[in-house]
């Protein structure tokens, strides 16, 4: 990983991206792991992790690991996910972070030196361009490993480094936990 340790690096985590690339590949991610491999390697201004939630579910299957988050170094950003039915009458979550995630981004720049964004969301393309007009530098973690690629090729072109979420899960995945399917 090109990270100099001498920079100042804000990690931010498109959670629903890098939940869907990590079980692409078979991994989950420890985030204790993950904060202590960034901030071993540079100064670690801030971890941020982008999701949206289902406000009126009872229970939702991401509310645990949101907690831990935010009890353990994580600056954790959510808002409402909106729930339709669409023209065929199944019901869809929407729950896009982007704007968040870019907005935060361009305002945390005159604090640090490298952005690592956990997403392969070709969205994110001028967001990474805009930083590197600031004279930033940008790492955009996300996987080639699968069938279909989890990132947008203009995206990985765009980032100043590329760094594989198989890679990364040599130091801060473990296996799958196998979860028994509800009936």
């Amino acid at each position: 990983m090109a990270v100099d340790p001498r920079e100042k690096i804000a990690l931010f985590i498109d959670g629903a991206n890098l939940y869907a690339t990590s079980k692409a590949i078979g991994v989950d991610i420890d985030y204790r792991k993950l904060l202590s491999e960034f901030s071993s390697k540079a100064y670690l201004l801030r971890a941020n992790y982008y999701t949206a939630l289902i406000e009126d579910q009872e229970y939702s299957s991401i509310r645990p690991l949101i907690d831990w988050l935010d009890y353990n170094g994580y600056t954790v950003v959510t808002k409402p996910a909106k729930e339709f039915t669409d023209a065929l009458g199944r019901r869809k979550v929407k729950g896009n972070m982007d704007i968040e995630l870019c907005v935060d981004a361009l305002e945390l720049s005159p604090y640090f030196d490298h952005l690592i964004l956990f997403s392969g969301d070709g969205d994110f393309t001028a967001l990474v361009a805009a930083l590197q007009r600031k004279g930033k530098r940008v790492t955009v973690v996300s996987t080639l490993t699968t069938s279909t690629p989890m990132i947008s090729d203009d995206l990985r072109r765009q980032a100043d480094f590329f760094l594989d979420v198989a890679e990364l899960a040599k130091t801060v995945g473990r296996p799958q936990v196998q979860r028994p399917v509800e009936a």
